[in-house]
């Protein structure tokens, strides 16, 4: 089968096409005939060695996150059957026209392989940062970065709970941040004060995925306490905490039910996919990289 992997860390031009043995499903695992993969912030920060976990070993194969067919089972493998329509956590190597999951979720019809896949990561993400924060109904949420994956579900979930939440965005995602229900500003020079004079009181809680917020986010928020970053590195220095999406079980409920109201339009993405195929991985992880818009960045396989 044809996979993306690479034998160095660096740029995007390291990833290439090779061909690889179609893995085979051992204990609970399934085999997934993938049709669309995730791009994440995670799998460019890997394959450039700033992100690493232990001794590096290569090649190394990029992709946590799958949609597709079941393809075939494990031997203790329950709950799903073959042809199955399925999306969620690959246990590595999600590039690729075959990857192996025991974290699936069911794809519902209505939803297509580039929208499925852009929920399990983001969704996930946002829902432990949200838990982390312990919000109450009544309460007012601020979230640095909100058009985003993972900000826009964190709208979304917040807002499902009966919470306030106001959302920063650059200038021309202003609309988009008002169409999620948040109250949209934008970020940057003057974010505390823009924000006072929304939520006189301060805010209750703050849920960061950008850079350089922190310091307004403090002030606003009267102390570090419930002010959570999963994005800028300045955290330990201004004694904020750091969260990482990837740690503790997978929400495969919470996954669904979110996929389900996308399908009824009660939740939406926040904009249509920017896909690629599979030899166009570099170019795909080069754009996740710069960031240039706020829909899902997704490579389509077969």
């Amino acid at each position: 089968m044809r996979a993306i992997a690479y034998s160095e860390f660096g740029g995007p031009e390291v990833l290439r096409v090779v061909e690889v043995p179609v893995p085979e499903p051992t204990g609970d695992e399934v085999r997934v005939a993938v049709r669309a993969a995730g791009v994440n912030p995670a799998d460019w920060k890997m394959r450039s060695g700033a992100l690493v976990f232990g001794e590096p070993r290569f090649p190394q194969f990029p992709g946590g996150e799958i949609a597709g067919f079941v393809d075939a089972l494990g031997p203790d493998a329950h709950g799903h059957a073959i042809g199955d329509q399925v999306f969620g956590w690959a246990r590595s190597g999600g590039y690729a026209e075959y990857a192996l999951s025991s974290t699936l979720a069911r794809k519902p019809e209505g939803l297509d392989w580039s929208e499925a896949v852009a929920l399990p990561v983001a969704v996930s993400t946002a829902a432990k940062v949200l838990e982390q924060l312990a919000l109450r109904s009544g309460e007012t949420l601020l979230i640095n970065g909100a058009s985003g994956a993972v900000g826009s579900m964190a709208v979304q979930l917040a807002l499902s709970e009966g919470v306030t939440v106001i959302g920063t965005a650059s200038a021309r995602n202003q609309e988009l941040v008002r169409s999620l229900g948040a109250i949209p500003t934008t970020y940057g020079d003057g974010l505390a004060d823009r924000v006072w004079a929304i939520a006189p009181r301060g805010v209750d809680a703050v849920f960061d995925i950008g850079h350089g917020a922190l310091p307004a986010a403090i002030e606003l928020r009267g102390s570090t306490d419930r002010v959570i970053t999963i994005a800028d590195p300045a955290a330990a220095q201004l004694g904020v905490t750091f969260a990482s999406g990837s740690a503790g079980p997978r929400p495969i409920a919470l996954v669904e039910q979110v996929a389900e109201r996308v399908v009824t339009g009660e939740f939406r993405l926040p904009g249509a996919a920017r896909t690629f195929t599979l030899d166009e991985a570099g170019l795909a992880q080069q754009e996740m990289e710069q960031g240039r818009g706020p829909g899902k960045v997704v490579l389509l396989v077969n």
